[in-house]
């Protein structure tokens, strides 16, 4: 099975992020401009957290608070859980059922290069299935 820097190879490793202090609308607006489900939450180069769709309808929509008045900060999920370029797509995939998560962001030294998101893991896992099946076909068949 693949691993972690085989799927950013395929998808690329383009990183969306806003700050912490910025207003809810403003990350709510970057996700569906970009159709991404998540955004990184930077300080500079640094990874504070992560700020998805399920955070904005949980923690704003349902509390009747202010998109505009309310900062991703309030509302992220802090410290987020990461893994590296080598880690297995299995092993991503047990980590985001395990503490349902649907993103998790590729860190090296520090520095993130990338996100997969729990989207990108099944593709893979569907991927290698099919590739699995064909080999077995034509070993079955010859």
């Amino acid at each position: 099975m693949s691993q972690v820097k085989h799927l950013l190879q395929s998808k690329g490793s383009a990183i969306f992020s806003v700050t912490p202090d910025a207003p809810v609308l403003e990350a709510i607006k970057q996700m569906a401009e970009h159709r991404i489900g998540a955004l990184l939450v930077m300080r500079g180069t640094e990874l504070v957290g992560v700020m998805s769709e399920r955070d904005y309808a949980r923690k704003v929509i349902l509390q009747g608070k202010s998109s505009s008045q309310t900062a991703v900060s309030d509302i992220m999920t802090g410290s987020p859980l990461t893994v590296g370029p080598d880690t297995d797509v299995f092993d991503c995939m047990r980590l985001c059922t395990d503490r349902r998560i649907r993103h998790l962001p590729v860190v090296v030294d520090g520095a993130v290069i990338g996100v997969i998101s729990i989207g990108d893991l099944v593709k893979a896992v569907i991927d290698a299935q099919a590739e699995q099946i064909e080999h077995l076909q034509r070993y079955i068949t010859s």
